[in-house]
């Protein structure tokens, strides 16, 4: 601890479940960043076996299961990449053991207890993170900027995109008790840049979700949103596509297109086209690790008692809810054709 108070040691975290994201990207990407202000102390899951093999891997203690993780005095803040369904109730108990919590995307799948979590988080004088990496990548910033100083004139609209091919059988994201499909899964990548550049005060004017033929659940999906200034965003998620991450923002002098624009790889050198009226620009980027941003944005806020941006997460729970109950009214249930 500096003598004005904030903290200049690592931050133990735990791990409680070892999903696929958290092996493949989070710890690695935190291995790779010493200085990132957390380091992995403890890991816990269901499978005793597993724990040990992640602790092996990557240099920390294997605990019994969640809630020894939970009062492990070495751990200090917890990733919570469990399924959507599940994740709730591990976030409040975590916050309640007096953990701070850097929890995976939804952070719930209910409105009300996103805002009930982010309300306790506050009350407790906790850090509570939603895991929306892209945001922490430079490339928007940038983008943003541009939108800013009238590169493509005044904003009209926003069109954004985030699908994925079909996934195995056994995926959870087919689970509906597992919270699973499009709307939740897939959806939050173009809402949250809908918020992003157009703010989180959107209205939902329509919106159409098409069931999977042997899951119950939600397998793709549009949105329509609408700023209060008249911007409108139109959103597209699926899971049984060609991939694609990418949106795009279009003025009344010129269009911006971003591709790559949700899951960048660190090595990747992003390429933003600026198209213009008989004229195209493509500006490179330096490439940018997102997702060790978001841990060293998760670790600052820790050590220097910097609130994260919960409002924002509330706002796009509000509007993921919203477009499912759209949805359902414009049908009766989920379409049966698209």
């Amino acid at each position: 601890m500096s003598s004005g108070g904030t903290r200049t040691d690592a931050v133990g975290l735990g791990l409680l479940g070892c999903a696929d994201i958290a092996i493949r990207k989070v710890l690695p990407a935190l291995a790779a960043t010493p200085g990132s202000g957390l380091r992995l102390a403890a890991v816990a899951s269901r499978t005793p076996e597993r724990a040990k093999e992640v602790a092996v891997r990557f240099g920390a203690r294997a605990v019994t299961d969640y809630p020894e993780l939970l009062t492990d005095p070495e751990v200090e803040a917890v990733y919570i990449p469990l399924p959507p369904a599940l994740r709730a109730p591990w976030v409040r108990a975590a916050l309640d053991a007096g953990k701070h919590v850097f929890a995976e995307k939804p952070l719930t799948t209910d409105p009300k207890e996103t805002a009930a979590l982010t309300a306790l988080a506050e009350s407790a004088g906790l850090v509570l993170m939603e895991n929306y990496m892209f945001v922490h990548h430079s490339q928007h910033q940038y983008v943003r900027t541009l939108v800013a100083d009238g590169a493509i004139g005044e904003l009209r609209t926003l069109q954004a995109a985030f699908t994925i091919p079909p996934r195995p059988a056994t995926d959870h994201r087919l689970r509906s008790d597992l919270g699973g499909g499009a709307l939740l899964d897939g959806a939050g990548y173009p809402v949250r840049a809908a918020q992003f550049f157009l703010g989180d005060d959107l209205t939902v004017l329509g919106a159409s979700l098409k069931p999977h033929e042997t899951h119950d659940v939600d397998i793709a999906g549009d949105a329509l949103l609408r700023h209060p200034d008249g911007v409108t965003a139109h959103i597209s998620f699926g899971m049984e596509h060609f991939y694609v991450s990418r949106y795009q923002l279009l003025g009344s002098t010129g269009q911006i297109t971003v591709d790559h624009a949700f899951t960048t790889p660190p090595d990747h050198r992003p390429v933003i086209r600026v198209d213009r009226h008989n004229h195209q620009e493509l500006r490179t980027l330096p490439t940018d690790d997102q997702c060790a941003n978001t841990l060293t944005h998760f670790a600052t806020a820790i050590r220097t008692g910097t609130p994260t941006d919960t409002t924002t997460s509330i706002a796009q729970s509000r509007i993921i809810e919203t477009i499912r109950t759209a949805a359902t009214a414009r049908t009766g249930s989920m379409e049966t054709s698209r």
